[in-house]
């Protein structure tokens, strides 16, 4: 995916672990820059200007394939945020993974999917970023992963890190709908797809997303999952809404809950709740501030 443009909707959810805490500002409209970023793998995000509620016309275009739910104004702008996220974390590139190398709630999480499900058991995992911790413990553990992303730069990376599981770029917010198959060509991730997976996995890509837009994906998710499907799931633990926030030279919209208001969320969006754990997280990097992880493990109800 190039600056300024997205890629035909084909090849897989925008990627995040933990970005950093702070208190909610004022609300105002999205405001994602990609500035001139070199990740690892060679390539380079060109300079961007600041959105501040509206994304560039390319961008809107290419992010609104097909027909928008409603043809509204705010649904060309939703997917023009999210379009712009795909390519700051395309210039992130592997640099994600050398800023957060630890990553033992999720190692944990994985553990406990293994322990749970029967070999060859579907598990989708919704903002795969790099493959690595999640989708590669779980190939190796004998489950079969589907990995998703909207990040292309995020996508190759995961292919050559682990190239046994399967990826798609697709946005999360289409999972279970009729956009799946209509817009990315991917119809066994749309309604065709329910109850589908034995598990899915969400670890910190759910931050991406502002607050109201968080339940709509979690009764996506739970559509594609089998009754009893779980869930593993990685958030930040804060009082955030879509606020911006600097992460890795870019600035990034971060959502956050604080334990409880999550819990409800979930359990409005017909998940069982069966562990939560808090993991404190220092970034190995000195512009990140430290930070508390939520890790849940949950179950689908009904």
């Amino acid at each position: 995916m190039t600056t300024g443009q997205i890629s035909d909707p084909t090849p897989a959810g925008a990627s995040c672990d933990a970005p950093p805490r702070g208190s909610r500002p004022a609300a105002t409209g999205p405001t994602v820059t990609s500035p001139a970023v070199t990740s690892p793998t060679g390539s380079t995000a060109s300079a961007g200007t600041p959105s501040t509620g509206t994304a560039p016309a390319a961008l809107l275009s290419a992010a609104a394939s097909g027909p928008p739910a409603a043809g509204s104004a705010e649904e060309l702008r939703r997917r023009g945020v999210r379009a712009l996220q795909a390519v700051a974390f395309d210039g992130i590139g592997t640099g994600y993974d050398e800023v957060f190398p630890a990553k033992g709630g999720q190692l944990a999480c994985g553990e406990w999917l293994l322990g749970e499900l029967e070999p060859g058991a579907e598990v989708l995992d919704v903002g795969c970023g790099t493959g690595e911790p999640t989708a590669g413990r779980l190939v190796a553990g004998g489950l079969r992963v589907t990995g998703i992303d909207l990040s292309d730069g995020m996508l190759a990376l995961a292919r050559r890190t682990v190239p046994e599981a399967v990826y798609h770029r697709i946005d999360m917010y289409d999972l279970a709908t009729e956009r799946a198959a209509a817009v990315w060509d991917l119809p066994g991730l749309g309604p065709a797809g329910a109850g589908r997976f034995a598990a899915a996995t969400a670890f910190f890509s759910l931050i991406l997303l502002p607050q109201d837009e968080v339940p709509t994906v979690l009764r996506r998710i739970r559509r594609l999952l089998r009754p009893g499907g779980l869930l593993a799931l990685g958030m930040v633990e804060a009082d955030l809404d879509h606020a911006a926030l600097p992460f890795l030279g870019t600035t990034l919209r971060i959502t956050g809950y604080l334990r409880e208001d999550l819990e409800r969320v979930l359990t409005g969006a017909g998940f069982a709740v069966e562990e939560q754990f808090g993991m404190p997280y220092a970034p190995a990097s000195t512009s990140l501030p430290p930070e508390e992880q939520l890790f849940l493990r949950c179950r689908r109800v009904g």
